[in-house]
């Protein structure tokens, strides 16, 4: 031991010095002024907006992705000292003193840095040359859209660094698992590939897709280990079962992780919160809860309660009605009951109280002890400042004639008697007692002369019944529909009998002393449920495009111009770079089938090794274009042209790739070798040319003059802005 003490300690590092280089040169090429501009530079008033409610830890949902980006972004405001308080309200606007612009934009200008080293060590791990991968390195670093997007607030450079980060790991842990799997590194890339995988997710769900393409690959190879005889049983079975925990239940164990961050941090009420549940919003600290806490629990006959749609499309909206009658005859001459209008109001209002009666007794008020309404009991529903009660006729509903009216019975003294019993039915009995529970119930209230249901239409009635949301009764329906259930919101002990003594109970705030607490996961369910199903109106952008617009970059987007010179930044690529990217993919796909054509024939044209370096070359390329590229054909939402740029990412990887193949495995004589090395030399040059005649519109400076800006319009779809003086 005293021996061993003696010796040297000896640490041996090995360093890429061109990988070392490339990153600083990265950096530089993204953090070089980056506060400049000084000023709200296009979808930084989006993300902004988000970035302040995290610093107020104020909840709020946005339905383009999960919250891992928002929160990488709110780091960067945080480490800056950020407090919040900016008005996020134009593009253009002058950021204040107390906004730390370089903090907010740093982690997205660090992600596209470190994707240029990715980019290179990807080449090197596909197994093909450091000259190839110091190539492919180059063209990300000398693309002038990954450079704007980087250099500013937003999320695809953070959702790209993830997406190369998880496919260099598992390359990585592939390609050690050849000579020493299970060992400390095979575990670490492996986990790594998980990890990044569920990160990429968390920032948009694009990240999906590259995903599934590891998840393909990963199957693949898992396939062929299977068919492995060397290998014993338990082995194979070690391997599956370590692939199944590092890529299908760590993923989801960091994605829910991303939420359980998120809402722990969101614990305020914010200006979201009313297209979430009552029982969500009662857990958020103010605003419904502030109203909410202490409310009794259990729901009694003489209870007065607020009823709240569950389905809450278009909007949010409660059971409500006024003292306005239907109209004698609807459009198209169809008669009404001319009964006391019954809607769904969109905001919290008095007409909105409603009190349980037991059909068998005259009493409004909560008896000592209480009576719990259960699941099946017979009620009846008197509205609170009119006194009357709901109900419902066979008379075709005013907007929608298939179902019935829905209306607050009023004695004409005609042959219409009241029906005005219905039957409440608790939804979510299964998971909750058969009591009616504030908030946690969900009910269906059928009624007993009829069988229709009460539900929301979703339909606006016209200005006779004030725009607000039509109510029916549907007694065809077999299946149940979330439109059908409602739940109590408010609900308080009613303690008056006089009319008068009621209506100003029901404007006076409730004061009792209980709270109710929802877990993580139903929260989570909930929120992601929202997220994947709520939908913004669409609108037309000045600078939306379609995918075919992209792949030659015939459109461009504005982000940015100077309030008195031309000085401005563009989204606008490496021309020279994208369209010799989009012949890449052709000129792969000839040689591919060439290959294989050939091997079919029996002639052998490249060594085993180079062919399956190929393949997998192809299957990760032009996989990871097509998997960020063809979806956006099927989505309905608004395009631009940075969705493009993960797919361009890795459709970039693939040419350094074809051009070593081509130089080692087409081209046969010396010659012909070197004079394509000259044209590829040429070529990249071209790529330096282009970047350095865009960096005014990548960088925003210097400003140009009207004809610098003019010979920069390559394309006559390209809107460059020119100040008129």
């Amino acid at each position: 031991m005293v021996d061993l003490l003696k010796m040297p300690i000896v640490i041996t590092v090995q360093i890429d010095v061109v990988l070392a280089i490339l990153t600083v040169l990265g950096i530089g090429s993204r953090l070089w002024g980056l506060q400049y501009p000084r000023a709200i530079v296009f979808d930084e008033v989006y993300y902004g907006q988000f970035v302040s409610l995290y610093m107020k830890q104020t909840f709020f949902i946005d339905d383009s992705g999960p919250p891992l980006g928002h929160m990488i972004l709110a780091l960067g405001a945080y480490l800056g000292g950020f407090d919040g308080n900016f008005a996020w309200n134009r593009i253009g606007a002058e950021y204040t003193g107390t906004v730390p612009v370089w903090n907010l934009r740093f982690f997205p200008a660090l992600a596209g840095a470190l994707c240029i080293s990715l980019a290179y060590q990807i080449i090197v791990e596909l197994k093909y040359s450091h000259t190839s991968a110091l190539v492919a390195a180059l063209l990300i670093m000398f693309e002038n859209s990954l450079i704007t997007q980087s250099r500013f607030m937003l999320l695809e450079p953070i959702l790209i660094f993830f997406a190369l980060l998880a496919v260099l790991s598992y390359l990585k842990f592939y390609n050690i698992q050849k000579n020493s799997s299970f060992s400390v590194k095979w575990w670490s890339w492996l986990f790594l590939t998980g990890t990044a995988c569920a990160f990429a997710i968390g920032v948009k769900y694009m990240g999906l897709f590259t995903y599934l393409l590891l998840l393909a690959i990963a199957g693949v190879h898992t396939w062929k280990l299977i068919g492995d005889t060397t290998l014993s049983n338990v082995t194979v079975f070690y391997h599956i079962v370590a692939r199944v925990c590092a890529l299908l239940v760590l993923p989801i164990i960091l994605y829910l992780g991303c939420f359980y961050i998120h809402l722990t941090l969101l614990y305020r009420s914010g200006p979201h919160d009313q297209i979430m549940t009552s029982m969500f919003q009662a857990s958020l600290e103010g605003g419904l809860a502030r109203i909410t806490q202490g409310q009794p629990l259990e729901l009694a006959y003489g209870s007065q309660i607020t009823l709240r749609n569950t389905w809450s499309k278009p909007v949010p909206c409660w059971l409500h009605s006024h003292k306005n009658m239907y109209p004698i005859r609807y459009d198209g001459g169809r008669g009404s009951s001319h009964q006391q209008q019954v809607t769904c109001y969109p905001f919290k209002d008095v007409n909105n109280w409603w009190i349980i009666k037991d059909p068998g007794k005259q009493e409004l008020v909560v008896s000592n002890p209480p009576r719990s309404v259960r699941h099946g009991d017979i009620v009846q529903l008197v509205h609170g400042m009119t006194a009357r009660y709901l109900n419902t006729h066979d008379v075709a509903a005013p907007m929608s004639p298939q179902w019935q009216e829905i209306s607050c019975y009023v004695d004409y003294n005609i042959s219409m008697p009241a029906q005005n019993l219905w039957k409440v039915e608790i939804v979510n009995r299964e998971t909750e007692n058969e009591i009616w529970k504030t908030i946690l119930s969900e009910v269906k209230l059928l009624h007993v002369n009829t069988s229709a249901v009460l539900k929301l239409s979703g339909t606006a009635l016209p200005d006779w019944g004030y725009r607000q949301l039509e109510t029916v009764g549907d007694k065809s329906s077999k299946v149940y529909h979330q439109n059908m259930a409602w739940n109590v919101e408010e609900h308080r002990y009613g303690k008056s009998e006089e009319q008068k003594e009621r209506e100003l109970e029901f404007q006076t705030p409730v004061q009792m002393d209980v709270s109710q607490n929802m877990s993580f996961m139903a929260k989570f369910l909930e929120l992601q449920l929202k997220m994947l199903t709520l939908k913004n109106e669409e609108t037309e952008h000045k600078y939306s495009s379609s995918p075919l617009d992209w792949i030659n970059m015939d459109t461009n987007i504005a982000y940015w111009l100077h309030p008195s010179t031309n000085a401005q930044v563009q989204l606008v690529g490496n021309i020279s770079t994208w369209s010799t990217a989009t012949v890449g993919i052709l000129v792969y796909t000839v040689l591919f089938l060439w290959h294989l054509l050939r091997q079919r024939r029996g002639i052998c044209t490249i060594p085993k090794d180079s062919w399956e370096h190929l393949i997998l070359a192809g299957a990760v390329c032009i996989g990871g274009w097509a998997v960020n590229y063809l979806p956006f054909f099927f989505m309905e939402k608004t395009l631009f042209l940075y969705h493009y740029l993960p797919g361009l990412t890795f459709k970039i990887l693939l040419l350094p790739i074809i051009l070593e193949h081509i130089h080692n495995h087409v081209l046969r004589s010396s010659v012909s070798r070197n004079t394509f090395s000259a044209v590829v030399l040429a070529w990249i040059s071209s790529v330096y040319f282009v970047y350095q005649t865009f960096s005014p519109l990548t960088y925003g400076y210097p400003a140009l003059s009207a004809s610098q800006l003019t010979a920069l319009r390559w394309k006559d779809s390209w809107d460059i802005l020119i100040r008129k003086r």
